[in-house]
């Protein structure tokens, strides 16, 4: 009997009342782990801290519209800016319909070194147009190039409009191309020291950057190559020069 007695008490051991003690389930034998507590407050505080972000999140999605702006390295800003540059642009091309077109540079300080391809010129005239490339062919000169004695000189913008090109070209050095009204474009080639960038607005006679050379036109030394195109097609630019200024004498 007191063996009995005895194998009851060591199944059923009693708590610091003298009662029986329940028997710690497997959720408490845990717990009583030393590593248990901290794990388990921050597990609580992740699942919290992951609640708050997304309610939160989804407050602001529902409150507040979508940013247009992003990284400026992805060359995408403010909806609200881009208008308003455009908006400038656009004053600024629409202001060159009442300019007179005018040389980059002083031309009567300096020398045509190539002239304009004119088909309907003189064979003389057509052979000095002609510019060798650097694998010996000729092209026909769709510009004017003009310079003097090696010496650098300001090249300002013809006409006011918006620069829509501002890069080195490997053939053709510094260019830098100015969008005019009426599918006018101004084109300035063999550049040095440009002070301009693209979508930036400029004035009639704004200096753009100095005269430089080239690598197609390196013969002709220090000197700036200016065409003018409309609608993509080579327009003369003495004829367009010339009869802007009849027009300003005959006023």
């Amino acid at each position: 009997m007191s063996d009995n007695k005895s194998k009851f008490n060591e199944e059923a051991p009693k708590n610091a009342m003298g009662g029986k003690a329940v028997k710690p389930s497997a959720w408490r034998k845990l717990m009583a782990k030393k590593w248990a507590a901290p794990s388990a407050f921050l597990a609580a505080a992740a699942i919290i801290v992951t609640l708050m972000w997304l309610y939160g999140g989804a407050g602001e999605t529902s409150d507040k519209p979508a940013s247009t702006s992003v990284d400026a390295t992805q060359g995408v800003t403010d909806e609200t800016t881009l208008d308003d540059q455009t908006t400038d642009a656009d004053k600024m091309v629409e202001k060159s319909q009442d300019e007179l077109m005018k040389w980059p540079a002083d031309k009567s300080q300096l020398d045509v070194l190539a002239p304009y391809y004119d088909v309907q010129s003189s064979s003389e005239n057509r052979a000095a147009a002609l510019i060798q490339t650097y694998d010996n062919k000729f092209i026909p000169n769709m510009g004017i190039d003009l310079g003097k004695n090696d010496v650098a000189f300001d090249v300002k913008a013809a006409l006011s409009g918006v620069v829509t090109v501002a890069e080195k070209n490997p053939i053709n050095g510094n260019v830098v191309q100015i969008k005019h009204a009426n599918g006018m474009v101004t084109i300035y080639n063999s550049l040095s020291d440009v002070q301009v960038k693209v979508g930036q607005d400029v004035k009639q006679g704004a200096v753009i950057a100095k005269a430089g050379r080239d690598e197609l036109e390196k013969d002709l030394g220090v000197h700036v190559h200016f065409e003018v195109r409309q609608n993509g097609k080579p327009m003369n630019p003495s004829t367009l020069i010339e009869a802007a200024s009849s027009g300003t004498e005959a006023q």
